[in-house]
């Protein structure tokens, strides 16, 4: 009797999911042609990805050498084809590259380059950094010791990637305008710092010696 029972209960089961199955089969269908697309579109997005960051990689290569064979112009050409095409890390290498090629022919078009990318929110911190010290050291020879201080402050504090090169410009600059007082307050703090590296405390000891000496009260 059991037995006949068992047989009941899954002649039952069999029937529902009959039911469940003609009621909700397109639904079911559907999702996994959905999730089945989806893993495809997502590998093939992460292989094109990886194709556009090799190819981006290579012509990144060849401008750089381009740029080490003082073929200038036509480095800058391809940095800055790379500055609008490629993925964002190689565009964004190639916007600082395409400026220091501009350099070679226009200081200052090329500090206001590097001032553009430090004053863009979407670059990281230590790139805008970056592009803040090559900016200044386009224009150490030409700007006012105040527009330094402008612009190289932010780098300079504790903790931050080129505080140690904003430093020294700002000393320099201040040693330019005659302030004393400034050049020798930039000087302390690399002097102060720990992790300054070996070569710059040693440009710096020779700056302070061309410092006139502190007044006794």
């Amino acid at each position: 009797m059991s037995e006949l029972f068992d047989e009941v209960d899954e002649e039952v089961r069999r029937d529902q999911l009959k039911k469940l199955w003609d009621q909700y089969s397109i639904y079911i269908i559907a999702l996994a042609l959905l999730i089945i697309a989806g893993v495809g579109g997502w590998r093939g997005y992460q292989y094109l990805e990886a194709k556009r960051a090799a190819e981006a990689g290579a012509a990144f290569d060849k401008a750089s050498e381009l740029s080490e064979a003082n073929k200038h112009a036509e480095a800058e050409t391809a940095f800055a084809d790379l500055a609008a095409k490629a993925p964002w890390g190689y565009r964004m290498l190639a916007r600082l590259r395409t400026a220091a090629e501009i350099a070679n022919r226009d200081k200052p078009a090329a500090a206001k380059m590097f001032d553009d990318i430090a004053a863009d929110g979407s670059v990281g911190a230590p790139e805008r950094d970056l592009a803040r010290i090559r900016a200044a050291q386009l224009l150490l020879e030409t700007t006012t010791y105040p527009n330094m201080l402008q612009r190289l402050e932010p780098a300079t504090a504790a903790g931050a990637t080129f505080r140690h090169t904003a430093r020294e410009l700002l000393a320099l600059s201040a040693w330019r305008a005659n302030d004393t007082a400034a050049a020798r307050q930039w000087l302390d703090l690399i002097a102060n710092d720990g992790e300054s590296p070996a070569s710059l405390r040693s440009r710096a000891e020779a700056l302070q010696a061309l410092l006139p000496p502190v007044a006794k009260s």
